[in-house]
């Protein structure tokens, strides 16, 4: 059966981004009670879009260039994503149910340990091998993984997916609950910025294909056929906000988290989680905007994890060295030695056609996986405003603790200062007045993939200067 059907309000919750009980965490944790203020971490959206605060996915255009290219991104990657794209965003979306059927995804990113590491890391998950690494990266109750939800963000910012129809009137799709009939949820407050654009139609509907259900007959993630879904006509879908992306923010808490765990191949973990994020746009579920801001919450989330000594010490790295032990025993060798023995990440999810605004995003090592994780950093908007300055998040430097050990916090946020992404994306919420040290600085600039890759120089003085990215984290001294 179905998970989404077969677990009722658990999976209802799931799909939205809601909880109906609290994410797995041992109580004495401070990080258990004062999670990070994801409001204020997505406080720029507030200038593209304002809600009407009748909880109805209405309200006002504040930003069209901003969404229109939401828009125009969104219907380009719905219709041109390859066959098997479209088979892996349907894979991705399958949250593990109540009944134990169903995926999690922080075992379906495995790709991104390469071919061999990765069928070691999903056979070690789905084992019981690696019960420390799956206490902190489950999806379903993980205290890393379940870490932080979005039901009450989507409510906040009320803004209509991608395949609701603009029109009010537009016909019931067969199949769809009833609530999510046109006359009760819409786009019409999209409508007139849509009307006469080539990614839509006359009458204002975004150009959105529905992907078919499948079934997964792989036997990769389950020794059962997997039945596979968009679920466009659940209730839970079609009435839950689009911003930001739930499904989203559960890759990036898990793959953020996994990168720590495994440095030596952030870039490709990460490259894989944000095509696992790219696939909510692909389904044509979520805009780009809205798994920018799924980024934005698992970096926050997992970083207010890692300031926590208690729980880094307990849960973290204890996990690090559990899966490290594991993968170096069934692999054979050192973790180097399997790395560089082992085949890649790999992904083409458009075949050789370009993004509006970047690449193909195809990926086939190390220095393109962080090309791609790079491209979707920003997606291609064009920036509302400029500035020089950096903008780093508080306490974003405790994520580079495995990366680079023996360095100091202030050195660690020294990287990520000079390996950020430039300011002025719709979702950058760096400080006008030019005083960022202070204030709470800008998760959407955060390039993990590039600080997490960088050889930097180590001077005599204690300074550190980022030389290169792309390859093992590495600290030369002068």
């Amino acid at each position: 059966m179905h998970r989404r059907r077969a677990a009722g309000v658990l999976l209802v919750a799931l799909t939205v981004g809601l909880t109906t009980q609290p994410a797995a965490a041992a109580s004495g944790y401070s990080s258990d009670k004062t999670k990070p203020d994801l409001s204020a971490a997505l406080a720029a959206f507030n200038y593209r879009w304002r809600a009407s605060g009748k909880a109805d996915l209405s309200g006002t255009v504040k930003d069209v260039v901003t969404l229109a290219w939401n828009d125009r991104v969104a219907s380009w990657v719905n219709h041109n994503a390859t066959s098997v794209q479209r088979f892996r965003a349907l894979q991705d979306a399958e949250y593990r149910s109540a009944d134990g059927s169903g995926y999690d995804q922080s075992i379906t990113v495995a790709d991104g340990l390469g071919q061999r590491l990765g069928a070691l890391y999903v056979e070690g998950r789905l084992t019981g091998k690696l019960p420390l690494t799956s206490k902190l990266l489950s999806n379903t109750d993980g205290t890393i993984g379940r870490y932080v939800t979005t039901g009450a963000l989507k409510k906040q910012f009320g803004y209509p997916r991608p395949f609701l129809p603009a029109d009010p009137k537009a016909a019931a799709v067969p199949g769809d609950s009833s609530v999510c009939a046109a006359s009760r949820v819409n786009a019409s407050s999209l409508a007139s910025m849509r009307k006469g654009q080539p990614w839509a139609d006359a009458a204002g509907n975004l150009l959105i294909t529905r992907v078919a259900d499948a079934t997964d007959t792989s036997g990769r993630f389950s020794a059962k056929p997997v039945k596979l879904s968009g679920d466009y006509g659940s209730s839970g879908l079609c009435t839950g906000g689009s911003f930001p992306s739930g499904h989203t923010t559960s890759a990036y808490l898990s793959g953020i988290a996994l990168a720590t765990l495994l440095p030596e191949l952030a870039p490709s973990i990460l490259a894989r989680t944000s095509e696992a994020a790219n696939n909510r746009v692909v389904l044509g579920v979520h805009y780009p905007l809205d798994v920018i801001g799924g980024r934005i919450n698992g970096q926050a989330g997992v970083t207010q994890r890692w300031v926590d000594k208690k729980f880094r010490d307990a849960n973290i790295l204890t996990a690090r060295k559990e899966l490290v032990a594991y993968l170096e025993k069934s692999c054979g060798a050192a973790l180097a030695v399997c790395i560089a023995g082992d085949q890649p990440y790999a992904n083409r999810p458009y075949g050789a056609s370009a993004v509006p605004g970047g690449s193909s995003q195809a990926v086939t090592d190390r220095a393109s996986a962080l090309a791609v994780y790079t491209e979707r950093l920003g997606y291609g908007f064009a920036a509302r405003f400029a500035s020089s300055a950096t903008s780093v998040p508080s306490k974003a430097e405790y994520l580079l603790v495995t990366a680079f050990p023996t360095l100091s916090l202030k050195q660690r946020r020294a990287i990520l200062a000079q390996t950020e992404a430039g300011a002025g994306n719709p979702l950058d919420t760096t400080s006008r007045g030019g005083v960022f040290s202070k204030g709470p600085g800008s998760w959407q600039r955060l390039n993990l993939a590039a600080a997490m890759s960088a050889t930097v120089r180590l001077s005599a003085d204690g300074t550190v200067t980022v030389i290169a990215v792309g390859g093992a984290p590495t600290v030369v001294r002068d």
